[in-house]
């Protein structure tokens, strides 16, 4: 079974976003980037659908510019034995990534598509359901747990309501949620390794239809710095005080 993972490459969790002062976008000059750590996880959970004799491959894709090269490059250094890169140079909004991806995925010919539930950066959780709209394929979001049974993916998902299991025919496209799996740590060998992997690249025009930008970014602010707290003497002090605020 060939498994597909798709990753992106964006600005670290651990870093500060700064908002440039034009309000055009967040300042991404000397930023750290790495992948996603949704997709990091859906990475991990393909590599070891692979080491337990489930996957036979498992391929990594990702859409973006030359620098997205190490996002894949990470990705074949924690297992995956193959990649592709979708050379875009301007930001690519979801429906235009699932149309790219449904190509990809109609050349690579999985039988499971695994993708973070969303990425970090616009959060916009979308990507994963319509690129199974588009295929027509079954699909699970927010994974917590993933088991393939045959030809039936057991998919555990959490819910507002507590744990919620689905089971889905493959193929199927599962997007995974923070607790699926913790990733591995790359060691320097599996590095080095992973400069001899096979990584192909598209262009974005040829997979994507044609697709253009459906939304438009009109201004970017930072939010508002919270109010400093007060501090009380007395439990009649509070009382007044939230009152004063109308919050009893």
């Amino acid at each position: 079974m060939k498994v597909l993972v798709c990753v992106k490459r964006v600005v670290d969790f651990n870093t500060r976003i700064q908002v440039k002062s034009d309000g055009t976008g967040v300042q991404l000059d000397g930023v750290k980037f790495s992948m996603n750590p949704f997709d990091e996880i859906a990475v991990e959970e393909a590599i070891r659908l692979k080491e337990a004799g489930i996957a036979s491959e498992v391929v990594a894709v990702s859409i973006g510019n030359d620098k997205s090269q190490d996002t894949l490059r990470s990705a074949l250094a924690m297992g995956a034995d193959s990649a592709v890169l979708i050379n875009a140079d301007q930001e690519v909004q979801p429906l235009a990534a699932a149309k790219a991806l449904k190509t990809v995925v109609e050349q690579q010919q999985p039988k499971l598509v695994l993708m973070g539930k969303q990425a970090i950066d616009d959060d916009a959780n979308q990507t994963g359901q319509m690129l199974a709209a588009l295929l027509g394929w079954p699909q699970a979001t927010f994974a917590s747990e993933l088991v393939i049974d045959g030809d039936t993916a057991n998919v555990t998902r959490e819910v507002d309501a507590g744990l919620e299991t689905l089971n889905v025919d493959l193929p199927a496209v599962v997007t995974s949620d923070l607790r699926l799996n913790e990733p591995r740590y790359i060691k320097l060998p599996d590095i080095m390794k992973a400069k001899r992997k096979p990584l192909d690249t598209l262009a974005m025009a040829d997979v994507a239809g044609g697709e253009t930008a459906m939304i438009e970014t009109v201004k970017t602010s930072a939010p508002p710095q919270r109010q400093a707290g007060i501090k009380v003497d007395s439990t009649e002090a509070l009382l007044a005080e939230l009152k004063t605020r109308n919050l009893v």
